[in-house]
């Protein structure tokens, strides 16, 4: 992995890549108790409805958490993802096995308008150019569904990262604005159709209790957590 640091009490804080991190955190990832997921559940709870027969494409599936969901719902799934450690897991899971691709969302590997609907969960932070991804995610499908940590939260130091060992990982990211994720889709031609800017709530404080940041949660949920944007050609 990338460079350590030292913090004050003793623990050290990894610095690593996407694919790196992702590599350490695989196989604990579907049961680390995570508000970030919990949030976003709550805001497309609904999501799956009306998705019978749909093509969707599921960009940075990870280990299959929201393939496997939308399988149940009666959609044609497919997933991409740069992390063949995370689709392995997801490999494992008989919901989703045989629909998997590793594939970098910037150079998705499928034909134009091949997905009525492309889902980026978690993903579209880790892109080194916000354009290039979000012009492969319109190309490959006719709508976008677009979920990420929120700008304001990063801006306040809100990072990417799980708990290992020793050790706290830091998975880089990069923080797209507002402004920027609205410029590079009035230059795609897609229109938005809506947004959330979602806070923490009652339904993710267990989390945080079960983490021992039971004190972190008022301040936390004082900041928007997530975005959600759905744009449409």
């Amino acid at each position: 992995m990338g460079g350590a640091t030292e913090t004050p009490l003793g623990e050290y804080l990894m610095q690593a890549t996407p694919v790196e991190g992702y590599r350490a955190w695989a196989p604990h990832y579907d049961e680390t108790p995570n508000p970030l997921l919990a949030l976003e559940s709550r805001v497309l709870s609904a999501l799956s409805a009306g998705l019978a027969g749909r093509r969707v494409l599921d960009a940075g599936c990870g280990t299959g958490r929201w393939m496997a969901r939308l399988v149940a719902a009666g959609a044609h799934v497919i997933g991409v993802d740069l992390s063949d450690t995370m689709l392995s897991v997801a490999a494992g899971k008989s919901a989703v096995r045989g629909k998997c691709v590793l594939a970098d969302i910037s150079h998705l590997p499928m034909a134009n308008d091949s997905f009525d609907l492309a889902l980026c969960s978690f993903t579209l932070s880790y892109a080194p150019r916000l354009y290039e991804a979000l012009a492969e995610l319109a190309r490959a499908a006719r709508s976008i569904i677009v979920t990420d940590l929120h700008p304001e939260a990063m801006r306040r130091g809100w990072k990417r990262s799980f708990r290992g060992q020793d050790r706290t990982v830091e998975i880089s990211h990069r923080r797209h604005t507002l402004d920027e994720l609205d410029e590079a889709a009035l230059k795609l031609g897609l229109v938005r159709h809506w947004r959330f800017e979602a806070h923490f709530g009652e339904q993710e404080r267990d989390i945080f209790r079960m983490a021992g940041k039971d004190s972190a949660f008022a301040e936390m949920s004082g900041c928007p957590a997530l975005l959600v944007t759905s744009w449409a050609k």
